[in-house]
């Protein structure tokens, strides 16, 4: 079992999630597609996109789903099913990059 980021991080990015994380699993994908499918505007920042967990990095702990202010993290097994595209989303934005890829758009409590 893994953590997903679902819609709700779409327009907003809040990365509290990011300075709990103890493993650095948590990615930045800057697509605006993800916000024109789900009707979601840009974060505070202007930026597009959403936060994802890597799937093979994750520990499991849990300390994100507590963290996220609007509530956008839950645990694989429990994603609500209006979000259950996410599951695939996070998967297939994190198990597709190169370990470059991966190196530039991971985010940690020093750089989100």
């Amino acid at each position: 079992m893994t953590y997903v980021v679902t819609k709700p991080c779409l327009g907003t990015k809040d990365r509290s999630c990011v300075e709990v994380c103890p493993v650095d699993c948590f990615y930045n994908i800057k697509k605006k597609k993800y916000n024109d499918q789900y009707g979601a505007g840009l974060a505070p920042d202007g930026e597009p996109g959403m936060l994802v967990i890597h799937p093979d990095e994750c520990i499991n702990c849990g300390a994100c789903e507590t963290e996220c202010p609007v509530e956008a993290i839950y645990e694989d097994s429990g994603v609500p099913d209006e979000y259950k595209d996410f599951i695939k989303i996070n998967e297939e934005e994190t198990l597709s990059m190169s370990d470059e890829d991966l190196d530039a758009t991971r985010c940690t409590s020093k750089i989100a």
